[in-house]
């Protein structure tokens, strides 16, 4: 309520009810006439997703024993609080629209992502194999023999969560010029073809829902080996020679220092960034991302129980799970980008975006903790809106609370890259500055967004801590009955 008074929700002058209204038209009628472009960005899709989640991977199991370290732990931030479309535009100047670019994109924030994540894993395993092994033995053998055996299990299910994640970062690299989905959807909503791009939407929603299906622990050799190979044949413009070398030691290199060592011109210079770009940017970041954090729990707080049959019955948790898997599979970005076609670049369609998205998932996760909770509940529980309130809420309030506070660091991090679209975020004057060339000021910017989600991540992590929220805590019977005695 706070930062509504501050926010930009207005509908970019124009009324939202024709462009509505055309796009429910092509979206109640797919066309799948287009199926050889829509197939290869399908196709495409899935290869980036694969290779850059498989490279990101092997970089996080490398990386996990040593997290402890505060060296590799803060590059390991540093890599995960950059939004992969970032990583893709500081990449475009040195390796240009190519697979490479698409790959680093994906597999350079999930490696710092799958370290943190893994290294969870294996703290949390049984401790007691690596102890019992004799003092002399090396390093790697306690870790492949008495540590990584026993958090094998929780690092695949991971791997393919994080596959899914990857599909949804891989689709929204399209809107760049990565020949995936995104691109598509793009091409076909500049051109008016809503029938075109509503059918791109249903063959990734059947894409992202049938992912447990296609792709098997055992396949995983043969898909890595098949995006190997379909990324080789993409075709993309050749990038001078020195590129990588000239973005090391010219592009990024401050304007004050390429001439000389100037601290006071350096000194205007960051002064200048920071009040007229970084400032602005952080504070509507902010404004924008809170208000969608609000919204992201009204959502999951009064959408939960739609998933629960004996609350909103069997039907009605049939259409639940649909709506929801609907509302989480596409990324935030891209339901942004639809909003915008409709509203203009305000942050309300951010703010719509971020909160169906992530609520949708918060949902989603809760009704499933529901669900379990239901058969112990007692012989004489209600039903319907009653179970709701006075059953489920009160039992998972903790647990909601925590997911809230772990989706807040995301929702600020997609709320910066919202800018590509038009929305005063960060990431509006991060991509002014890469599309004019002037990649130091870009990289300063990134380094503002990077630092400002790591504190909303370490934020977010303390409230947690003192707040006592996480998993459900089961008091057995027993003892209930003891107290009442």
């Amino acid at each position: 309520m706070l930062a509504l008074p501050f926010a930009d929700l207005t509908l970019a002058g124009h009324d939202p009810r024709g462009v509505l209204w055309r796009m429910a038209q092509g979206f109640l009628a797919p066309d799948f006439s287009a199926v050889d472009e829509i197939g290869r960005a399908l196709l495409l899709t899935v290869m980036f997703a694969v290779a850059g989640v498989a490279a990101g991977g092997v970089a996080g199991v490398i990386m996990a024993p040593f997290y402890d370290r505060p060296g590799l732990r803060a590059f390991c931030i540093a890599l995960r609080s950059v939004h992969e479309l970032f990583w893709a535009l500081l990449l475009l100047q040195v390796f240009g629209i190519g697979a490479l670019t698409g790959v680093l994109a994906i597999a350079l924030p999930y490696a710092g992502i799958f370290a943190k994540v893994f290294a969870e894993h294996l703290d949390e395993a049984d401790q007691r194999p690596a102890r019992a092994l004799p003092k002399g033995v090396d390093g790697l053998s306690r870790f492949l023999y008495a540590r990584a055996p026993l958090a094998l299990e929780p690092m695949r299910i991971y791997a393919l969560y994080r596959l899914e994640c990857g599909l949804r970062s891989s689709a929204v690299l399209g809107f760049i010029g990565l020949p995936t989905l995104g691109f598509q959807l793009d091409s076909f909503f500049r051109q008016g073809e809503y029938g075109a791009a509503s059918a791109i939407m249903i063959l990734y929603v059947a894409l992202i829902a049938s992912i447990r299906l296609w792709m098997r622990w055992r396949l995983v050799p043969v898909w890595i080996a098949a995006a190997v190979g379909v990324l080789a044949s993409v075709q993309s413009p050749p990038m001078g020679q020195g590129a990588l070398w000239r973005f090391l030691t010219e592009d990024i290199v401050p304007v004050p220092l390429r001439g000389g060592c100037d601290g006071a011109a350096l000194a205007d210079w960051l002064r200048d960034i920071l009040t007229m770009e970084a400032l602005p940017g952080l504070v509507a970041t902010v404004i924008c991302a809170q208000i969608a954090l609000a919204l992201t729990g009204a959502v999951a707080f009064f959408g939960f129980g739609l998933i629960v049959p004996r609350v909103s019955g069997r039907v009605g948790a049939a259409l639940g799970h649909l709506g929801l898997v609907i509302l989480r599979s596409f990324p935030e970005y891209m339901l942004a980008y639809l909003f915008v076609q409709v509203f203009g670049p305000s942050m309300l369609p951010a703010i719509l975006a971020l909160s169906l998205h992530n609520g949708a998932i918060i949902g989603h996760l809760l009704g499933r903790q529901a669900e379990a909770l239901c058969p112990d509940l007692r012989a004489d529980a209600p039903r319907g809106a009653t179970l709701w309130a006075w059953e489920l809420v009160p039992r998972l309030f903790g647990p909601f609370l925590a997911l809230c506070l772990y989706r807040w660091e995301i929702i600020l991090r997609e709320t910066a890259v919202m800018g590509l679209l038009g929305v005063m975020t960060l990431g509006f004057f991060i991509d002014s500055a890469m599309a004019e060339l002037r990649l130091d000021r870009a990289l300063v910017l990134l380094v503002v967004a990077g630092g400002l989600t790591a504190a909303v991540d370490a934020l977010s992590r303390a409230i947690r801590r003192r707040l006592g929220t996480g998993a459900l805590r089961r008091v057995p019977r027993e003892t209930l009955l003891g107290e009442r005695a």
